[in-house]
């Protein structure tokens, strides 16, 4: 059963009306992070003189970001987009699986290349280091 709003839209409660109104916030929230980056300084005192320098550090994204920065702007609360409630969302299941898909593509590039702490990156994203220990030995028996 679909529930028709007065506003059009397939939900009462649905934000956007198209997958790509949500693609849009996606692409200023990408850019948010850059301008958030800035207040996050990594400080380093280089060359003979330790002369001063800060670098923005690298903020991943994520997906509690992405709502964060909704909920920030007045556009909302996301969530059922990516959870898909009742159904009602899907025709937005492509552009959340690919925020999905990018969010993680970030994470763990960013981890490979230090800009990440690689093993929160590791867990967040499912990604274990799996090493077989095999261990031999035959039980010694003594005489008492």
């Amino acid at each position: 059963m679909v529930i028709m709003a007065k506003h059009g839209n397939i939900h009462p409660t649905r934000i956007f009306k198209t997958p790509e109104d949500l693609l849009k916030v996606w692409e200023s929230y990408k850019l948010d992070i850059i301008e958030k980056e800035k207040d996050w300084q990594k400080i380093q005192y280089v060359g003979k003189d330790g002369e001063r320098v800060c670098d923005p550090v690298k903020l991943p994204y994520t997906l509690e970001g992405l709502k964060r920065y909704c909920w920030d702007n007045g556009i909302g609360d996301i969530s059922s987009y990516f959870v898909n409630d009742r159904d009602l969302y899907n025709d937005f299941t492509t552009i959340c699986l690919r925020i999905k898909n990018e969010i993680r593509e970030h994470q763990i590039i960013g981890g490979m290349n230090g800009f990440f702490n690689s093993s929160i990156t590791q867990r967040l994203n499912g990604l274990v280091d799996k090493q077989e220990h095999e261990i031999k030995g035959e039980p010694r028996i003594f005489n008492v």
